[in-house]
C-alpha cells in the first residue's frame, strides 16, 4: 500500500521500498486499482520493489507492466539509482532515455526530479 501525496497539484501514490516485488501484470494492476481508488494519476515505485527480471527487457516484464499502466492512463515513476542495470544492458539504457521522453513513465533518481518534471508539465 502506497501513501497518497499531493505534488505540484498532481495526486501521486508513493510506495515504500519495502513490500511485494512486482513480477508481472497481477501487481501491476493492484498498483493502478490502488492508486485509482485513492485519486492519485501517478504511482511512484521504487526500483527495489521491481522483481530483477523487470530490468531484462528480454523477458518482456518490464514491457507487461508498463502496457498496463499505459492502458489504465496511469503514470508510473520507477524511482531510484537503476545505474547497475543500464550499465549491463545498452537496450535498457535506450529504453529508459526514450520512456523519459515520454510523459506517461519515468526512470527518476528521486522525488526532486519528480517535482521539477511534474512542475514543468501538464500531468
Amino acid at each position: 500500500m502506497g501513501s497518497l501525496q499531493t505534488i505540484n497539484d498532481v495526486p501521486v501514490l508513493v510506495y515504500e521500498a519495502e513490500g511485494e516485488a512486482l513480477a508481472g501484470e497481477r501487481e501491476a494492476l493492484d498498483c493502478i486499482g490502488d492508486a485509482s481508488y485513492q485519486g492519485a494519476r501517478w504511482v511512484v515505485i521504487p526500483a527495489a520493489r521491481f522483481d530483477e527480471t523487470f530490468f531484462r527487457l528480454s523477458t518482456r516484464v518490464a514491457g507487461e507492466i508498463i502496457q498496463k499502466f499505459v492502458q489504465y492512463r496511469m503514470g508510473i515513476v520507477v524511482l531510484g539509482d537503476i545505474s547497475s542495470h543500464t550499465a549491463a544492458s545498452p537496450a535498457l539504457r535506450d529504453f529508459v532515455r526514450e520512456c523519459n521522453r515520454g510523459r506517461q513513465t519515468w526512470f527518476l533518481a528521486d522525488l526532486g526530479e519528480l517535482r521539477e518534471r511534474l512542475a514543468g508539465s501538464a500531468a
